[in-house]
């Protein structure tokens, strides 16, 4: 059986985010090539978490069997965004900025590891082709708006 694009399209993401990890994991002080590594970052995973919340969790959490790892994933999305306004608000030359990047790309690698190898086999257990096909419409969907959206939105800003 062929896995299901929206989990393909999660995957990609978080290959995407594997990367952009490392990259800015072998950046040095307040360079531009680290300010504009994690500025993409940040959009990145704001965008993602959003996208992801509003088409997949937001139909798990309608799930009573699927409930409890939707509302754990929202949550450490949450953490994530609470790390990544924490580094905004540091000197990105200082080791303060190292140690909470370096504690925030542990997190966010506990957490992308347990939805590929828990969460995403659990929800394909339980959720039709049909419905597979219409959260990846609504996270394909999203992702752009969020990306744009996140350019001027920072860690923690609430909508309106």
């Amino acid at each position: 059986m062929a896995e299901a694009r929206i989990f393909a399209d999660l995957k990609a993401d978080h290959d995407r985010h594997r990367e952009m990890l490392e990259k800015i994991g072998e950046t040095q002080g307040a360079s531009d090539e680290r300010k504009s590594l994690f500025k993409d970052l940040r959009e990145e995973l704001q965008a993602h978490a959003a996208a992801e919340e509003e088409s997949l969790y937001s139909t798990m959490l309608a799930d009573p069997e699927l409930r409890d790892e939707a509302r754990h994933s929202v949550s450490e999305h949450k953490e994530i965004d609470d790390f990544l306004g924490e580094l905004m608000d540091i000197d990105l030359s200082s080791s303060a900025w190292l140690t909470k990047f370096k504690e925030m790309r542990h997190r966010y690698l506990h957490h992308i590891d347990e939805e590929e190898e828990e969460m995403f086999p659990e929800a394909a257990k339980k959720l039709s082709g049909d419905t597979e096909n219409k959260i990846a419409d609504v996270f394909e969907d999203r992702k752009p708006q969020e990306l744009e959206m996140a350019k001027e939105d920072k860690p923690g800003d609430d909508r309106d």
